[in-house]
């Protein structure tokens, strides 16, 4: 879709959309070596902002993970018609019900599971990215060279309006990466695990995000790439390497497997804990005799049926319709994690209480992301499949806050009882 967008401009949108997840990294750095403690983004939006910042972010981010799952089993199908002609529908209900048991038999084996799906793909990747710079510069190959990127209407064939529209997707790309940050702020030594963390998220932007689109648009004419399948199972079947585009297709099918089931398994993490803490129903906070939060990855796994039923009745818009409802989230819970570091910084300031500083003095990065993600918020209205964005991201905050003064009132006649 980014490529639509912009063309191989979309090179800038994604440059753009790493300066932006560089300021919410930063901002969770220096909040996650402050407080080391499990909750992270969540917790400090309710110590920094207010109690229904911390109720609100849980809740989104938890509805933006499930609809994540939905689009990557969907994404999935898509790879599998490569080789077969069965309907969508059948290749999501087998999945499906493979990443629900692959989250609920134990923690060891869905380790193993994810270790070799990773090491799939990133081993895949770095192949990728030595054997396309090989093709363009013709090192053992025949020579394609560089005429892609100015062909079929310029580099810019949708002009910057298209590079901005461009840096949406790219947003949408880069989530996750606040699950690495929070991750090391709960780590024995998180004054040596965050800026540890830091290096490798940034690393991977650049190396993988940036270098892997340079070489897709280079070797592929950016107006042939679309949804039907893979551009890495284009790029390899364009050149006419035998066998290439079958080995891509089962790489980015496990790739679409393995974030599936890392998304749904952090889904059901966040609404466990929200369940001990008391922001959820008690059922879905209880263990598995294995030990696996079994009720919360079942609730949690709703992104996978609205996923079944959406491919049956559309499957043509399945996969865009998903990521449409998805994208609100990520953008919000960005745009929360940037607020709370302004409280943050602010708050420390007063006391005099020095942290450990990853952003420029001021506040002037944080401000900066802000901007940029509310114009890429509004933005999606001019994406096309994208305009859901707005319409379910107003109706889901009016939702989430009705939810939240009713659970206060809930909690306060407790304690006053």
């Amino acid at each position: 879709i980014s490529v639509k967008l912009a063309g191989p401009a979309v090179v800038i949108s994604f440059a753009l959309g790493a300066m932006v997840a560089v300021t919410v990294m930063w901002a969770l750095a220096e909040m996650a070596a402050a407080h080391p403690a499990a909750g992270s983004f969540g917790l400090y939006a309710e110590m920094h902002v207010h109690p229904w910042a911390g109720f609100a972010v849980r809740y989104t981010y938890w509805l933006c993970l499930v609809f994540v799952v939905g689009s990557e089993v969907v994404a999935a199908s898509i790879y599998c018609k490569y080789w077969s002609a069965l309907p969508s529908w059948v290749w999501i209900a087998g999945f499906s019900v493979g990443i629900l048991y692959a989250n609920t038999i134990s923690v060891k084996s869905f380790g193993s599971f994810e270790y070799w799906f990773a090491m799939i793909k990133v081993v895949t990747i770095v192949v990728f990215l030595i054997l396309g710079s090989a093709l363009l510069l013709g090192l053992g190959f025949p020579r394609i060279g560089f005429a892609n990127y100015t062909a079929h209407g310029g580099f810019f064939p949708h002009g910057w309006s298209g590079v901005g529209l461009g840096v949406t997707m790219a947003i949408f790309s880069f989530l996750g990466i606040e699950i690495g940050g929070a991750a090391a702020g709960e780590a024995a030594n998180p004054e040596i695990a965050v800026p540890r963390a830091m290096r490798r998220t940034l690393a991977f932007l650049v190396l993988f995000y940036l270098g892997g689109l340079a070489i897709v648009v280079g070797l592929v004419p950016w107006n042939e790439l679309g949804l039907v399948e893979s551009p890495f199972v284009r790029v390899f079947r364009s050149v006419g390497i035998p066998g290439a585009g079958h080995v891509m297709n089962f790489v980015v099918l496990t790739a679409a497997l393995s974030s599936a089931m890392c998304n749904l398994y952090f889904a059901a993490r966040l609404l466990f804990s929200l369940a001990r803490g008391g922001y959820a129903p008690a059922s879905l906070g209880k263990l598995s005799k294995r030990g696996m939060p079994a009720i919360a990855v079942l609730a949690s796994g709703i992104g996978l049926v609205i996923a079944l039923v959406l491919s049956h009745y559309f499957e043509a818009t399945a996969f865009v319709f998903l990521i449409g409802l998805a994208f609100f989230g990520g953008p919000f819970i960005w745009i929360m994690i940037l607020v709370t570091h302004l409280a943050f910084r602010r708050a420390n300031e007063r006391a005099g209480k020095p942290v450990m500083r990853f952003a420029p003095p001021g506040p002037w990065s944080s401000l900066f992301g802000l901007a940029a993600l509310l114009t890429v918020l509004i933005s999606t209205w001019w994406v096309p499949g994208f305009r859901i964005t707005m319409v379910a991201g107003g109706v889901w905050l009016a939702f989430i806050t009705v939810c939240y003064l009713m659970w206060s009132r809930v909690a306060r006649e407790r304690a006053n009882t």
